[in-house]
């Protein structure tokens, strides 16, 4: 049977183009009703039995039947095995990738992430004092697919903020286990381990790491059990489930964003060879059938183009079958005006990847507002993000371009407010503080902001 991957057509000309437009960026977040309740259900019950809760369940869903959590825990002698034991040319792209990322997050945390404060003309002082979180989790996936590029972006900017424990979850399930798509019919004592995984945490400097997943892991975490410590954040994507967990344990602890299926989307003025934007759109395409991979161009020959390439490129990629079923679900190739009216429609979009392929990208840059990263110019492909340009590749999906971030060394940082009045500055903030909490209602507030003043005050 031969693959076809059509991406839709559709030209902003059109009468029909808002509502077939809206139709292929739809994408529902909600998610099954059983997946919820089974991930509360196994919440409550890691909460309650820890370790215990935890092996059962690695058990069950993973096919790795362990008698203790240390059976379960990963050492830095691990780390450092995998890390010898795999190529020497993986080992150098490693530490090249995680070189740029870090250089990267350092200059971010220069730029946004330290304390600073000054005093008014009272000599009051006023501002802020940020200190890293003490203990984060990060979650890396494992079973059908192994990120070790995911491990690199968030170990690393913990490590340069400052966070002084990484613990790691990362599912090692056994072949045919439910985990990996099977049946779940038997178990093993030893799961299927990713020597490159293990490799960047030796890379990254994670502290402790655990071979456990899903909504128990990140139960674990969030609430501790007898081995695994409670940690202060959860970060790192993971299937229905995670995702499903991460969001009714924030508050408990904090979180990163809740991620959606990977999107890209190309804004090409016709400079950039066809072939070079049919397989950007299959890199992203290539993730899951959910995938989402548009591309605005003014020039209708170039979107035939496009499509040719698409078409000859397709047998050659050994995920030819999700890439077709992403393109014919959800691509896009979209004739606009001009690329004021792309870079319009790309604000509404908010893609996760923004891709600006043209001869001069900073022309259209001021225009973009919204996206979680942008890549300039023909040669800055997505996939150079995804693996070592230095930004964080963990990026907001589905539109939550519009109002969140990338992840970066600001999630692993808190922030404090500082505030030290002097005694001149008290008889200024003080009458202010005071009228305003009379009008609140608020006696105690006032009377105390009063007390400082060195000029009594009529009572009220």
């Amino acid at each position: 049977m031969t693959l076809v991957a059509a991406p839709a057509r559709l030209s902003t000309a059109a009468a029909t183009f808002e509502a077939d437009f809206a139709a292929r960026l739809h994408w529902s977040a909600d998610t099954d009703a059983a997946i919820e309740q089974r991930v509360a259900d196994i919440l409550a019950d890691v909460q309650k039995r820890g370790d215990a809760a935890v092996l059962e369940y690695t058990a069950r869903f993973d096919g790795l039947s362990a008698p203790n959590m240390a059976a379960l825990e990963l050492t830095q002698a691990d780390f450092k095995a995998a890390f010898d034991a795999i190529p020497q040319a993986q080992r150098d792209a490693l530490q090249a990738a995680a070189k740029r990322v870090r250089s990267y997050h350092e200059a971010q945390k220069k730029a946004s992430g330290e304390s600073w404060s000054y005093r008014d003309e009272d000599g009051t002082l006023l501002g802020q004092k940020v200190t890293p979180l003490d203990r984060v989790g990060i979650y890396v996936p494992g079973g059908k697919a192994a990120y070790p590029s995911s491990l690199l972006m968030n170990a690393i900017p913990a490590h340069v903020a400052g966070v002084q424990e990484i613990i790691m979850v990362v599912p090692t399930p056994v072949r045919g286990s439910v985990a990996t798509g099977g049946t779940g019919e038997g178990t093993s004592t030893k799961g299927e381990r990713n020597e490159l995984v293990l490799a960047a945490a030796y890379v990254a400097g994670v502290t402790r790491a655990f071979t456990i997943g899903g909504a128990q892991a990140v139960a674990a975490l969030a609430y501790g059990t007898e081995t695994v410590p409670k940690v202060d954040k959860i970060t790192g994507p993971g299937n229905a489930y995670v995702a499903s967990a991460k969001k009714r344990v924030f508050g408990t602890v904090g979180i990163d964003m809740i991620a959606g299926p990977s999107e890209i989307l190309v804004l090409a003025d016709g400079s950039t060879p066809p072939d070079w934007v049919a397989m950007d759109l299959f890199s992203q395409a290539e993730h899951d059938e959910l995938a989402q991979s548009i591309l605005l161009c003014p020039d209708a020959a170039y979107l035939d183009a496009v499509q040719r390439e698409i078409d000859r490129l397709l047998p050659t990629m050994p995920r030819a079958e999700i890439i077709a079923k992403s393109l014919n679900g959800r691509g896009a190739l979209i004739l606009t005006k001009d690329m004021e009216e792309a870079c319009a429609i790309s604000n509404r979009i908010a893609p996760e990847h923004l891709e600006v392929s043209s001869t001069d990208p900073h022309r259209w840059e001021p225009l973009l507002r919204h996206a979680g990263a942008i890549f300039l110019g023909a040669y800055t492909s997505e996939s150079l993000g995804d693996y070592c340009a230095g930004p964080n590749h963990v990026l907001p999906t589905s539109g939550t371009a519009r109002f969140s971030s990338p992840l970066g060394v600001y999630d692993f940082q808190k922030r404090s407010s500082l505030i030290e009045v002097s005694e001149a500055g008290a008889q200024v903030l003080g009458t202010i503080a005071a009228e305003l909490a009379y009008g609140e209602g608020l006696q105690a507030h006032a009377q105390a902001a009063e007390m400082r003043l060195t000029t009594p005050v009529k009572p009220r």
